[in-house]
């Protein structure tokens, strides 16, 4: 019979079930709907530096990009990111095989786990999680181990013991984020020193999450995995302009690995993508290579910024975790009677006109974050401000 669609079977992947519509879809939805000031997703209301605006214009008007580049990358942005790694972190990769372009660190995260895992493979990722860790597990066949940061003394800690626990003989690698997205929690040398001497000890590969390298606050200090003694050659970096240079939209990521992990990452991102991006990778080859002043300048405004709205939150009555890191602030709800974070972030912005993200989305299991709320400050002042003065009306 024409015109009939069979329904012996759902039409979505069973490895996708139950992922719907992304909670930063939804809840910037809502904001529109709402007119609300959205400080759920995670996104600058200004752009980064002109200069870096100005050379993808110039790489535009010039040709370079315009037509497919080069499936690794275009070279000079190969070059910029090896040494931006030899600079920062004394870590020497060869441009021309250990380095890969792509688009934006989702597609990297994205194709080094299904360039890495077997169907059946255990994945140890730290919950709370950025939401496409699961998708991507799940669409390589993977199965998702999570070990869970909780908060203690003002910020989330990873309990090693646990972490130990979780690896069986079926785990293939350890997927780490820090500066961690969502708690702000950047990991500390005493606990990448222990990660780096599990992966060592039972031979596990590491896919490292590092698209806030450059957003850290306070005493903390980003440290890459990879440069712990026995890492290089079983980790992969993963960074990104976006977070960096206030350029989302451009998606532009990178991997940085030993060649045999680049070639089977590269495998499977030809098959994504392909290329993306041209003529901003020339742009990122050059923003790359900004002065120390640069980032020195971005963290402290970011850091400022930070203070602005965690002071804003606390008048307002959150409990608020101070972030070492990233451009996000976890909170918790509890000091207002009410325990479910979903169904806050659903009527706040009718309540104040502001939405946020909840994070227990990023959890496996939903009791460890159902309290905890989150937002972002990589806003204007005056967005910033105004924010607070709505989230005051929850302390009436």
């Amino acid at each position: 019979m024409t015109g009939m669609t069979s329904t012996a079977r759902p039409h979505l992947n069973r490895r996708l079930a139950g992922f719907g519509t992304t909670i930063f879809a939804e809840m910037s939805a809502l904001a529109v709907r709402t007119g609300s000031i959205n400080l759920g997703q995670g996104f600058p209301d200004t752009d980064g530096p002109e200069e870096v605006r100005e050379a993808a214009v110039r790489a535009l008007r010039d040709g370079r990009g315009n037509q497919y580049p080069p499936g690794p990358g275009v070279p000079e942005l190969r070059a910029a990111i090896a040494a931006h790694q030899q600079r920062w972190y004394g870590l020497s990769y060869d441009p021309d095989t250990e380095v890969l372009v792509t688009a934006g660190a989702t597609e990297a995260i994205a194709a080094a786990l299904l360039a890495l895992l077997e169907p059946g493979d255990e994945v140890i990722a730290l919950e709370p999680y950025y939401d496409s860790y699961a998708a991507c597990i799940a669409m390589a066949g993977g199965t998702r181990v999570p070990v869970t940061l909780r908060p203690a003394d003002g910020r989330f800690r990873l309990d090693l013991d646990e972490l130990r626990a979780a690896v069986t003989d079926r785990t293939r690698l350890l997927l780490i984020n820090t500066p961690h997205n969502p708690t702000g929690t950047v990991l500390t040398r005493e606990e990448l020193t222990a990660i780096a001497e599990l992966a060592v000890e039972r031979d596990l590969l590491v896919v490292t999450d590092e698209v806030y390298e450059h957003l850290f606050f306070d005493d903390a200090e980003h440290l890459p995995l990879a440069a712990f003694p026995g890492m290089r050659d079983r980790t992969v970096s993963i960074g990104s302009a976006g977070k960096t240079f206030s350029f989302t939209g451009w998606k532009v990521g990178w991997v940085t690995a030993n060649g045999a992990l680049v070639s089977a990452v590269r495998t499977a991102k030809q098959y994504l993508t392909y290329v993306s991006a041209g003529p901003f990778q020339y742009a990122i080859a050059e923003a790359l290579r900004l002065p120390d002043a640069y980032f020195d300048g971005f963290r402290t405004d970011l850091r400022r910024k930070r203070d602005l709205l965690g002071d804003g939150l606390r008048a307002a009555g959150f409990e608020v975790y101070q972030p070492q890191g990233t451009y996000f602030i976890t909170t918790d709800i509890t000091p207002f009677g009410e325990k479910d974070a979903y169904a806050f972030c659903r009527a706040l912005p009718e309540r104040c006109g502001v939405v946020a993200i909840p994070n227990s989305v990023f959890y496996d299991d939903p009791d460890a974050g159902r309290s905890q709320v989150r937002f972002t400050f990589c806003k204007r002042d005056d967005v910033l401000d105004e924010a607070a003065s709505r989230l005051r009306h929850l302390a009436s």
